[in-house]
């Protein structure tokens, strides 16, 4: 055998690309000495023989647990490495001062990456990189002195991936983003994003996926589960009650105990349970009196003794404090102590003013060794598991082509058929040229801005995706259009790069279309569509004027079209590249369809043609309420807090009642209700069945559903509850089940099964610190909509079940009650 001497930093190194590698370990076989341990022999050098020779320490020593190395390891550190570990190593190549990215040259591991964890190349620990975002990798496509592109998939936005509601489909998506995760290098995707949509203007709502937090557990576990199928990580956020974005930073968000296991924790603990991601990330806003990042009883009691999660806490980006104009001074500090003792273990991006806040405390005893060992353990075990550790050679090669036509079929999956009378859809007449109107119809939005965004190699346009399925555009209107968009896009761009990073975006103004070509064209062409477009974005909400409601020239626009169009009989279709609801109820009657992509990626044209035509038929199901008018939403009342230039406070006072719970309970008319969607066939739910009349442990609902159509397509069937309310006031109903079928054939039927659980049956009763279900009847209601009721069913429970205790948790800082019904 070869000389066993070998320095400390090429040992520890070499044990960093092979702890935790999955590799297959010989026993050895080089002499007849009883070795009962199995060893590793590499180019010579045998891990064992070092051990015996007292050469390895424990850290390095691959038979012990991983708990033993990790605890040697930080037996090892120096106060000064402990608090090194437990910050971050900073945004690469951003100038906080200026508040945008150094124009010099980014030395990051992986370039444009949001930041990492510090190495410690002393004891074989290398650093892990973190980077954006929800709808895809977020990192540079082009960088200094290199020839190669470095493009990811832009993949649809949170609420199309929601809208198909398919957790198979949703799972692939997340192996195709892992995919690019893993082989650009990344160790951990931040996202999903899985906020509650509490109000239609929440500025990130197109990041994520529902009003209802079922829908958005299970979604989101289906994408953890997908991502982390590759071994890389994820980070689910924002922790919590981030519902807006306006003082994200300062605002203090009021919400009851109730409201927040019900509806804005339950998502979370869905995802936790179900697919356990690898860590977790608090938000910046306070939450009842204090930061969320510092909140033990949101991060340990909750989150980890309740739940069970076994995986690290960070912060959001410079989370913990208030104003960016904290983060500029160099000597400001969030409350470090705070944060890591409430089990926040790492802070992000990290700061040379936290590091030394942090040996401070450790050296005073303010910071104790055991809670400093528990965070430690938390960012170590995370450090082990990814593909640094193992140093996993990527490719810089992922599978670009496949991915691209993965977001294709979701996009198609997600697009909303919100109206089609006289089944003007499909359309596959390719006759005559199509009129398109609107700006963004010639430059679609694939996705939002901000850390939602990503940097993709092209967006298929709607005139793009048109034109690959073989239809004709009307070449005149395309000629006005394209300078038209080109110019109002560079003025665009202009106003966000000076603004800098958090610059949101704004609509584009329409172009005015003379009604003498309107005319002309409702002759020639065969059929006119019209796209609305909006986007949005990190650091800001959206407002109700020009944004929610139809700007003028956009009213102006389809009054003139459709006038034109109908006169001579043609009919109009609208496409709606939205990542947020906006008033439909003005204008719908108007128009004979309406399509609802969303923002369906960077294949988004490509998508949505596959719609138009018939290839695919529409199956996307909303999983938002669109309400008559904005103030009909309930968190209206108290939307955005006070002052509301600049809220400070924002208070939940509509409870449990957000979204359809509360359009439903009120009986307050939608303009289109949560679960909408129309199809191009049709479907027969019927023969509704319980496995029992009476609840013990669980109860299995099956039901059949028919395509009685004449074209093949898939139907989301939804289960809704409702509970006896004796005891505490509750929504009419609630969703707590649900299930797609598979592509069925013209006359082809499928039975679905979906399942009630204990918890599915009970509310949450502060006064007790527990999920009680009540004694009584209940009632199943399926159907395709949480109005389109097809089926239902009773079940009794016989008496009082407490299904989980809990511990007291968010006691409230201000007095104020809930919207009771």
């Amino acid at each position: 055998m070869r000389n066993k001497s070998i320095s400390k930093i090429a040992k520890t190194s070499l044990l960093s690309a092979l702890l935790f590698s999955g590799i297959s370990w010989a026993n050895n076989s080089e002499t007849n000495e009883p070795k009962p341990n199995p060893i590793l022999t590499i180019n010579g050098f045998s891990f064992s023989d070092l051990n015996r020779n007292g050469k390895l320490d424990k850290y390095e020593d691959y038979r012990l647990s991983t708990q033993d190395r990790i605890q040697d390891l930080i037996n090892q550190m120096t106060d000064e490495e402990k608090a090194s570990m437990l910050i971050g190593i900073g945004m690469p190549g951003f100038d906080w001062a200026k508040m945008q990215f150094n124009t010099g040259k980014d030395t990051a591991k992986v370039p444009g990456s949001a930041g990492g964890t510090t190495a410690i190349s002393r004891l074989g620990i290398p650093s892990i990189i973190v980077s954006d975002g929800p709808a895809g990798l977020r990192i540079k496509p082009i960088r200094e002195e290199d020839s190669n592109t470095y493009y990811a998939t832009a993949f649809p936005v949170g609420t199309a991936l929601a809208s198909t509601w398919n957790e198979a489909l949703i799972n692939s998506v997340g192996k195709a983003m892992g995919n690019e995760v893993r082989e650009y290098g990344v160790d951990v995707l931040l996202g999903p994003g899985m906020n509650i949509h509490r109000n239609p203007l929440c500025g990130r709502n197109f990041e994520y996926y529902s009003e209802d937090p079922l829908l958005t557990g299970k979604i989101a576990a289906a994408m953890v589960n997908g991502i982390q199928s590759n071994g890389v990580g994820t980070s689910v956020k924002h922790f919590a009650a981030n519902n807006q974005e306006r003082n994200r930073m300062g605002v203090n968000a009021h919400v009851s105990e109730r409201a927040l296991r019900e509806i804005y924790l339950r998502g979370f603990e869905i995802t936790v349970k179900e697919a356990q991601p690898w860590t977790v990330m608090s938000s910046y806003n306070f939450l009842n009196g204090a930061y969320t990042s510092a909140r033990k009883d949101l991060l340990t009691t909750v989150l980890r003794d309740e739940w069970g999660f076994k995986g690290l806490v960070m912060t959001d980006w410079f989370g913990g404090y208030n104003g960016f104009g904290a983060i500029r001074d160099k000597d400001a500090v969030s409350d470090v102590v705070k944060q890591l003792t409430a089990g926040n273990d790492l802070l992000m991006p990290g700061l040379p003013a936290q590091k030394k806040a942090i040996v401070t405390n450790i050296k005073n005893g303010t910071l104790s060794k055991e809670d400093i060992n528990i965070n430690l353990t938390r960012v170590l075990e995370l450090v082990m598991r990814s593909p640094a550790m193992s140093n996993y050679e990527y490719s810089n090669k992922p599978n670009l082509k496949e991915n691209a036509q993965v977001t294709r079929d979701a996009a198609a999956e997600g697009v909303v058929l919100l109206k089609n009378e006289g089944n003007v859809l499909p359309f596959t007449s390719k006759s005559a040229p199509l009129a398109v109107f609107g700006i963004t119809s010639y430059d679609f939005i694939s996705g939002g801005t901000g850390s939602g965004d990503v940097n993709e190699a092209y967006s298929i346009s709607l005139i793009d995706g048109l034109t690959n399925s073989g239809f004709s555009i009307d070449a005149e209107l395309e000629g006005l259009y394209n300078p038209f968009m080109k110019a109002q896009k560079e003025i665009e761009t202009k106003r966000r790069e000076k603004e800098g990073l958090l610059a949101t975006p704004k609509r584009l103004q329409e172009l005015e279309v003379s009604s003498e070509i309107v005319q002309q064209k409702a002759k020639s062409s065969e059929l006119a569509l019209i796209t609305i477009g909006r986007n949005a974005g990190e650091g800001d909400d959206r407002k109700v004027d020009e944004d929610f409601n139809l700007a003028q020239d956009e009213v102006n626009l389809i009054n003139t079209v459709s006038t034109a169009f109908h006169a001579q009989g043609k009919k109009v279709v609208v496409v709606l590249n939205i990542g947020g609801v906006i008033e439909t109820a003005s204008w719908k009657d108007k128009v004979d369809a309406i399509l609802l992509p969303w923002q369906p990626g960077q294949e988004g044209g490509n998508s949505v043609a596959d719609v138009f035509s018939g290839k695919v038929t529409p199956s996307g199901k909303l999983t938002m309420t669109f309400p008559v008018k904005y103030e009909d939403a309930a968190a209206t009342k108290n939307w955005i807090g006070t002052p509301a230039e600049n809220p400070t406070d924002v208070t939940y006072e509509e409870g449990v009642y957000v979204g359809y719970r509360y359009f439903n309970t009120f009986n307050v008319k939608p303009s289109y209700e949560f679960g909408y969607g129309l199809s191009y066939t049709t479907f027969d739910v019927s023969a509704i069945k319980l496995s029992s009349t009476t609840f013990t442990n669980k109860i299995e609902v099956t039901v059949t559903v028919k395509n009685t159509g004449k074209v093949a397509g898939k139907e989301v069937v939804q289960l809704y509850l409702s509970s006896p309310a004796k005891n505490i006031d509750k929504p009419s109903s609630e969703l707590k089940a649900f299930a797609k079928t598979n592509l069925l054939q013209a006359g082809e039927s499928q039975t679905l099964t979906l399942t009630l659980n204990p918890k599915d049956l009970a509310s949450f009763i502060t006064n007790k610190n527990a999920w009680i279900a009540e004694a009584g009847s209940y009632k199943v209601a399926v159907g395709t909509s949480s109005f389109d009721i097809k089926q239902t069913a009773q079940f009794s429970l016989a008496k009082e079940l407490v299904v989980e205790k809990t511990h007291s948790s968010f006691a409230a800082d201000v007095k104020f009650e809930d919207l009771k019904h």
